[in-house]
């Protein structure tokens, strides 16, 4: 999965949670297919998800539901 997929997949699911459009940063993490998403705006957040090769967007899209509602 490339970073701009991530970032796509990232904004639309803010967006559907109610959080706006708040600036994100994607970033890779130190394992192979995790990353960190750094959500600004008046709710910051940190997520870490898993994506790597074959990854659906709908389960990029369920980590970052999940966990932005349980932060």
């Amino acid at each position: 999965m490339q970073v701009a997929d991530l970032e796509r997949i990232a904004k639309l699911a803010l967006r559907e949670l109610g959080a706006g459009d708040p600036p994100i940063a994607i970033a890779s993490a130190a394992q192979p297919g995790c990353w960190t998403i750094d959500v600004g705006g008046s709710e910051p957040a940190v997520l870490r998800i898993r994506a790597g090769a074959g990854t659906t967007p709908q389960f990029v899209r369920e980590q970052i539901v999940t966990q932005f509602v349980n932060r």
